[in-house]
């Protein structure tokens, strides 16, 4: 596979010009915390929770402030896509193959050492309890590896567009998107990957909490997007577990059919 190149930005840029516009006139209320850790220069890794389909469109323009872009690991079955796939393959974005991930992470490790901001989702798939769950030790492991620091970064408010088990709310919602950047979390050559990938863990689950009491009150119907235990009816953690689990064994999706 081709490594990928980062000078031209044309996709990407197009994409953040209509985009921004976009989200006016969708009425979003955007609000973002921690903008200026994203570093100005070099590599970082950028760790977001995943409710969403579209948690990665307000986690890149979050970069924007620090004029970055972002450059999301994100499934293969995307990239095969008509429509969709172009759009990812002109932002540079890395498809991952789940049951064969060494030249994905290749190329992850090989973006941040040449100073590119790569977007995972340690968590690996959607999130249905809109928990922290276990996470991967991937996004820690290429951090290390490249010698660059993770950026803790929570969405909140996406899922009330486009998330699993209910249906999408296309339109002028006039939807609140919190997003908040946590300081810097550095891994040094000689951490524990497995204690480095709690305390990430640990950290976004503050930060989620932090977000979510910033966040407008939930009420009615509107309450299915809250957390169990804050008083949502959303799955629990443990509920959602099984079909969380078998996302992430699945082999076919939305993308493929």
């Amino acid at each position: 596979m081709t490594p990928p190149r980062f000078s031209a930005e044309p996709t990407y840029r197009t994409i953040i010009a209509v985009g921004r516009p976009t989200f006016l006139a969708l009425g979003y209320q955007l609000r973002y915390r921690g903008r200026h850790n994203v570093p100005r220069h070099g590599g970082a890794v950028m760790a977001v929770n995943h409710t969403s389909y579209v948690d990665f469109l307000f986690a890149g323009v979050a970069a924007r402030k620090q004029h970055r872009f972002v450059r999301f690991m994100a499934k293969k079955s995307i990239f095969g896509h008509p429509q969709a796939g172009k759009i990812m393959r002109g932002c540079k974005h890395i498809p991952v193959d789940r049951r064969a991930g060494t030249e994905s992470y290749r190329l992850a490790v090989e973006a941040l050492r040449s100073g590119e901001v790569v977007g995972v989702y340690p968590e690996a798939t959607m999130s249905r309890s809109f928990e922290i769950k276990e996470l991967k030790k991937g996004a820690v492991r290429m951090a290390q590896e490249a010698g660059v620091p993770v950026l803790p970064t929570i969405v909140w408010g996406s899922h009330r567009i486009w998330t699993k088990d209910a249906p999408r709310r296309i339109g002028r919602t006039k939807t609140p998107i919190h997003v908040t950047i946590g300081e810097p979390l550095h891994v040094g050559p000689d951490d524990d990957v497995t204690a480095k990938t709690e305390e990430l863990r640990e950290i976004m689950k503050r930060l989620l909490d932090e977000t979510i009491a910033g966040y407008p009150e939930l009420t009615g119907d509107d309450l299915r997007f809250q957390p169990a235990r804050l008083g949502g009816t959303a799955p629990t953690y443990e509920a959602a577990y099984s079909k969380d689990f078998s996302d992430m064994s699945r082999t076919r999706d939305e993308f493929t059919g």
